[in-house]
């Protein structure tokens, strides 16, 4: 018998604390041999969703959506890494892999510091010799904090969706202390940056963030982004997953990101799977087998900047 995934590592998609969190707002997922499952409906279709799950598990998927009562249902399906069983399944790839920028934090701070790339490492010192002061607590139950309307207004003009409001002050409430929200302030007192992360296990996500024009002249972000990364990993967190990384509509974040020393993992793609036609799609499959990083041993991935 082969053990499941270390909880204490899973991804927030996967977590117990993400279940706990959406059961708060009245969209409990299914739990189904510790995976969970979210089920909603597009276009009246009813639909199940199943992100970031271990890609080992794909093999055990037909058992797991029987035992669940999901057989006639269709499937969203993303690993968290390329996952050879999709294609053997008779999934249908739907969209090509993204990636993830994510942080070791198991390393000494004094070599987790050298690690940050120097222009990085540059604007933190010039943030630290501001006078710029950083706190870190809870996060708020405020509804109207000025961070969510922050990130909310940002969304709209951009054009992304973060987690709504509610969600994120249903994680907050579920599980006191493990939403962190570190703050910058100039030194009149002025909030100017905001970074706000999920603990859950030995990982901490980052959620969302903002600055002002005068924190991004200060480089306040840069002095949150390593307080969080110093008290997390004192904290016992092992990791630090900084969310998609995107180079075409985000590179500046981008940079950002990979500046911290994070590397750059590929995710397993999106699949769509309706268990009723069995494995009668998989020739389609096939055919998208290096698209899907099914053949490749490397992902061509940009270099840390």
């Amino acid at each position: 018998m082969t053990s499941g995934p270390d909880l204490s590592l899973l991804p927030l998609q996967q977590h117990p604390r993400f279940g706990a969190a959406l059961a708060r707002i009245g969209r409990p997922p299914l739990i189904v041999s510790g995976l969970t499952v979210l089920r909603r409906r597009f276009a009246g279709l009813p639909v199940a969703m199943l992100t970031r799950f271990d890609p080992g598990q794909g093999e055990m998927l037909p058992d797991i959506v029987a035992r669940a009562g999901l057989g006639a249902w269709p499937l969203v399906l993303a690993p968290d890494g390329p996952c050879p069983a999709m294609a053997q399944l008779g999934a249908v790839p739907l969209v090509s892999p993204v990636t993830v920028a994510e942080l070791d934090l198991g390393a000494p701070l004094d070599a987790l510091r050298r690690n940050l790339s120097g222009k990085w490492r540059n604007r933190l010192k010039a943030a630290e010799a501001s006078g710029l002061s950083v706190s870190d607590r809870p996060m708020p139950l405020d509804p109207d904090h000025w961070l969510l309307r922050a990130d909310t207004t940002q969304g709209r003009q951009r054009g992304y969706r973060n987690w709504p409001v509610p969600l994120t002050l249903a994680y907050a409430t579920a599980h006191p202390g493990k939403a962190r929200l570190f703050t910058a302030r100039d030194r009149t007192g002025e909030e100017i940056a905001a970074m706000l992360f999920l603990r859950h296990g030995k990982v901490a996500t980052y959620h969302l963030g903002h600055s002002t024009e005068t924190g991004r002249d200060l480089a306040a972000h840069n002095l949150l982004m390593w307080t969080a990364i110093e008290r997390l990993a004192r904290a016992g967190c092992t990791r630090l997953d900084l969310g998609l990384a995107n180079g075409e509509d985000a590179a500046g974040l981008l940079h950002f990101k990979l500046g911290t020393g994070a590397r750059l993992r590929p995710l397993g793609g999106t699949w769509g799977w309706w268990p009723p036609l069995g494995r009668s799609l998989r020739p389609l499959a096939r055919l998208d087998r290096r698209l899907m990083q099914l053949d490749t041993a490397t992902n061509g991935l940009p270099a840390r900047g």
